[in-house]
C-alpha cells in the first residue's frame, strides 16, 4: 500500500497512524489543530477532562509503543497496582481485585508522548491542514482534500486508504451523502451527563493511591443518596486529576467552593483531597448529550479504501472510561484487517465486523448501566429488567467477593465481552456470598 491518509491527530488517529505505520508507504496524519508541547488544543474540549486508561487500553498501548509505560512512568506518570488502586459502591470498598492495574496520567500528557512515538517513523508525517472532503472515485474513497492554515492554499492527497479519525462531529456522513452514498445507520441514547474536573496538589496524604473511582448503587433518582460518584487519579507534576459527574439537573458546575462541598460527600479518598490538598486553576465542566454509534455493516454499499475509527465510530458515556481503550482496540482491528492484504477498491466490510464487535461489548455495558437512571427512556433491550436485577446482584455480590469483583472488572476493563457475567459459575458464587454461605 503506498499512501494511508489518517484524517485527526487526537488519541485515536495517532493509533490508527502507528498501525498504518506498518503496511504504507507513506502515512500522512492530517490534524487542523495547533498542538503545542502541552499537548493542548483548542478543538478537543474534553482534553482537559479526566481520562482512564482501562487495563485493556494500557496492554494495547504497550503492543504498540512497546516501552511507552516506562517512558510515562520516568517522566512523572504514577503506575497503580493492587491496592494502589481502589473501587467504591455506595461508599463501601469493594473487594481486591486480582490484577488490577492502572496508569495515572493526564490525557494532554499520554497524547504528547504518542505523537513524539508517531512522528519519529520514518513513514509518517503530520500536515496542518483541515480535511474539507473525499475524493471519490470508481466507488471508492481515492483521497482527501484538506484547507491550509494562513495564506497557504490547501492540497489534495491522493490515497489507497483513508481513515476517518475526526471524532464525534466528523463531517464524514455529510461528505458521503453529497456524492450519493447512504449514511451510517446510528444508534444512540440521551443520557444528559455533566462532568467537571478540576486539579489539586499532591503530597503524600493518600499514601500509594493512584486510584480511588467511587460509584453509587442502582440509581433511584439524579442526586445520589450516599456519596457522589467521581473519581480522581494521582498524575504527573505532583497532581490529583478529581472528576464529579451528574446527570440532568444535578450536573456539576464550574464553581470551585461547590466541587470542594460535593467533593466532601464522596468517598474518604477524595474527601480527604478537598480537605488537605489546594486546587489548582479552574473547574472545566464539559457536557455529554447523548451516547452514539454508528453500524456501518448495515449499509448495503459503502466507499472502498475507507474506515472509521474512535469516536467518529463509538461516543459512549465517558463515566465509564472506554473511550481510549475504544480508540485502540479500532486501531488494533484495523491492523487485523490491513493484514489481510485487502483490496482498497472494495468496501472494509470485514473491518466493521471485527471492530462492530468491540464497540457492541462497550455499548452494552455503559447502556444498561445508563438505563438504570430514571431521566433515561430507552431504548430497552430485550429483557432488560431481568438483565438489571441479575446485573444488580452481581454488583452486589462484587463488593464483597474477590473472585466475583475480579471478573466483574475483567469485563469492565474490556478484557472480556459481557455475555461473561452470565457464566454459571460466577453466578452460583455470586448466590453462595449473598447468603452468606
Amino acid at each position: 500500500m503506498k499512501r494511508v491518509i489518517v484524517m485527526g491527530g487526537s488519541y485515536g488517529g495517532l493509533f490508527a497512524a502507528r498501525v498504518a505505520s506498518d503496511h504504507a508507504e507513506d502515512v500522512v496524519v492530517v490534524e487542523p489543530d495547533a498542538i503545542g508541547e502541552d499537548g493542548l488544543g483548542r478543538r478537543v474540549p474534553q482534553r482537559h477532562q479526566l481520562h482512564a486508561l482501562l487495563s485493556t487500553g494500557h496492554t494495547q498501548l504497550e503492543r504498540w509503543f512497546p516501552g511507552i509505560s516506562e517512558e510515562l512512568v520516568e517522566d512523572g506518570a504514577l503506575l497503580g497496582e493492587g491496592d494502589d488502586v481502589q473501587f467504591y459502591l455506595d461508599g463501601r470498598r469493594k473487594a481486591p481485585a486480582a490484577g488490577a492495574r492502572m496508569l495515572g496520567a493526564t490525557r494532554p500528557f499520554l497524547e504528547n508522548h504518542l505523537r513524539r512515538r508517531v512522528a519519529a517513523l520514518e513513514n509518517v508525517r503530520f500536515v496542518r491542514a483541515q480535511a474539507t472532503g473525499l475524493v471519490v472515485r470508481d466507488g471508492r474513497a481515492a483521497g482527501v482534500t484538506t484547507a491550509a492554515s494562513g495564506d497557504e492554499a490547501g492540497e489534495t492527497f491522493e490515497a489507497d486508504l483513508v481513515v476517518d479519525a475526526m471524532g464525534r462531529n466528523s463531517p464524514l456522513e455529510q461528505w458521503l451523502v453529497r456524492n450519493g452514498w447512504d449514511a451510517a445507520p446510528v444508534d444512540s441514547m440521551r443520557i444528559d451527563l455533566g462532568y467537571a474536573t478540576a486539579a489539586f496538589r499532591r503530597g503524600d496524604e493518600l499514601g500509594s493511591t493512584v486510584v480511588a473511582h467511587s460509584s453509587p448503587g442502582p440509581a433511584s433518582d439524579y442526586q445520589p443518596k450516599v456519596t457522589e460518584p467521581g473519581a480522581l487519579v494521582a498524575v504527573e507534576g505532583g497532581r490529583w486529576s478529581v472528576v464529579l459527574a451528574g446527570y440532568a439537573d444535578y450536573r456539576p458546575g464550574p464553581d470551585r467552593e461547590e466541587f470542594l462541598r460535593r467533593m466532601r460527600r464522596c468517598v474518604d479518598p477524595i474527601r480527604t483531597v478537598a480537605d488537605h490538598c489546594d486546587m489548582i486553576g479552574d473547574v472545566r465542566t464539559y457536557r455529554f448529550v447523548e451516547s452514539r454509534r454508528r453500524v456501518h455493516s448495515r449499509l448495503n454499499r459503502f466507499p472502498g479504501g475507507l474506515v472509521v475509527v474512535g469516536d467518529a465510530l463509538a461516543s459512549v458515556n465517558p463515566i465509564y472510561g472506554q473511550g481510549l481503550t475504544l480508540a485502540a482496540l479500532a486501531a488494533n482491528s484495523l491492523g487485523a484487517y490491513l493484514r489481510t492484504d485487502p483490496d482498497p477498491r472494495r468496501p472494509a466490510w470485514h473491518y466493521f465486523r471485527l471492530v462492530e464487535a468491540v464497540v457492541d461489548g462497550a455499548w452494552q455495558l455503559s447502556t444498561a448501566a445508563d438505563l438504570a437512571q430514571p431521566h433515561v427512556t430507552g431504548p430497552y433491550p430485550r429483557g432488560y429488567r431481568a438483565q438489571k436485577w441479575v446485573a444488580d446482584r452481581l454488583t452486589e455480590a462484587s463488593v464483597r467477593d474477590s473472585a466475583v469483583n475480579t471478573r466483574y472488572m475483567q469485563v469492565v476493563n474490556m478484557e472480556l465481552p459481557p455475555k461473561a457475567l452470565a457464566d454459571p459459575r460466577l453466578l452460583s458464587r455470586a448466590v453462595r456470598v449473598l447468603l452468606g454461605r
